[in-house]
């Protein structure tokens, strides 16, 4: 038996599932969520079980309430700027990222409670939505390769089983993927093992991050990390994601409303536990799906895996992710950009609509703010006959 053509349409299940599908579904975003909440933790300094604390709970409260595979990734361009300034520079701390997650909660719940994100995304035209999706996908493909290139024949093995899994409803390919992976890991850094086994378990919920926020780290990660986020968010985390479900989950619709004020909670709730900021980018739908989510099942299944990480084994996170090769990574997130590309590869019967969706793809590939911006503004300087695409 086949599995179900991904990048069509899905029948509306009545209620989360959590099959051997939805669990190989639901680590389907590994490849994005891993090397950011490494990076957090081991260069930022972040604490690691605050950081999965904050995830955890995001992820099963909006399983259960949108009942499709829309994720909770870390947003981007915050994680990228905060890590290379932390390594840089000693201006970005643990309370700059906990006052970016505070005033980008601040800013979405704002937009979506008020109606302007709904608003918004109704004037975004449809060929800048489907280029912003193709752009992402592509851009995912280019990242995994990245990844694998230092391990080529990890990557070769993990891609050709997977290929070969993809559609074998009985053995999910992420699981196999998953296993081999940590099995190669054990192997190659047997020390992790023993500091997994050194860490052993024990009770602990982070504290409150509040005491920890001051003026001048407040304002840093303010300008420096939240509001450069904003345009790439909109893109990205609010429009596509609204698209790519609307299309996919035709029974189950959601708003860039819904969709704006989801955003803000969850990240008002990372800000004040000590977590990271949070979306919900459109490329880690595609990764829930390429193998096997159907269902909201999915991402419920991985907050509640990652709450028992935070709460009991908080110690031994950093181990338990270095197993994972990078090449293993990079399959996931090669797959995860396959998926979303393909969905988004209908071009728009207009020329001027396929022009301006390439242009906003490629743009997109580099910085997706960008891609958004531009992209909007051919089509309306097309539409109102100032320029002839």
């Amino acid at each position: 038996m086949t599995a179900p053509d991904s990048t069509a349409p899905q029948p509306a299940p009545r209620r989360n599932r959590y099959d051997r599908l939805e669990w190989a579904g639901a680590f389907g975003d590994l490849g994005t969520l891993i090397p950011y909440v490494v990076a957090y933790v081991g260069v930022v300094g972040l604490h690691a079980g605050s950081v999965l604390l904050a995830f955890g709970v995001a992820m099963v409260a909006c399983g259960l309430y949108y009942r499709t595979p829309i994720p909770v990734q870390p947003m981007k361009a915050i994680g990228a700027v905060a890590a290379l300034q932390a390594v840089q520079t000693a201006v970005i701390t643990p309370a700059a990222v906990f006052s970016a997650a505070l005033v980008t909660g601040a800013v979405w719940l704002a937009l979506g409670l008020s109606g302007l994100a709904t608003r918004i995304a109704r004037l975004v035209p449809g060929p800048v939505v489907m280029g912003i999706l193709l752009g992402l996908g592509l851009a995912f493909m280019w990242r995994g390769v990245g990844m694998m290139q230092g391990d080529w024949w990890v990557a070769a093995i993990g891609a050709a089983g997977t290929a070969w899994l993809m559609r074998n409803r009985k053995v999910p390919a992420m699981s196999v993927l998953l296993v081999f992976g940590i099995a190669l890991g054990a192997i190659r850094n047997p020390q992790l093992l023993v500091t997994l086994r050194d860490a052993g378990v024990g009770f602990e919920l982070p504290g409150l991050a509040l005491s920890a926020l001051d003026w001048d780290q407040f304002l840093i990660g303010a300008v420096l990390l939240a509001l450069p986020q904003i345009p790439l968010t909109l893109g990205n985390a609010i429009v596509a994601i609204t698209s790519e479900n609307n299309r996919l989950f035709p029974a189950h619709p959601v708003s860039a409303g819904r969709i704006a004020t989801s955003t803000g909670l969850m990240n008002l709730f990372s800000g004040v536990v000590g977590g990271v900021p949070m979306c919900h980018g459109a490329g880690g739908m595609a990764g829930h799906i390429a193998f096997g989510a159907r269902t909201g099942g999915s991402v419920v299944i991985l907050g509640g895996v990652l709450l028992v990480l935070a709460v009991f084994f908080s110690a031994s996170i950093e181990a338990l992710f270095g197993l994972l090769p990078a090449a293993v990574l990079g399959v996931i997130l090669f797959i995860a950009g396959m998926q979303l590309a393909l969905g988004s590869s209908r071009l728009p019967p207009a020329r001027a609509g396929r022009i301006v969706m390439l242009v906003t793809a490629g743009l997109c590939m580099w910085n997706i703010a960008l891609g958004f911006v531009i992209g909007v503004l051919l089509y309306g300087l097309d539409r109102k006959g100032w320029i002839r695409l």
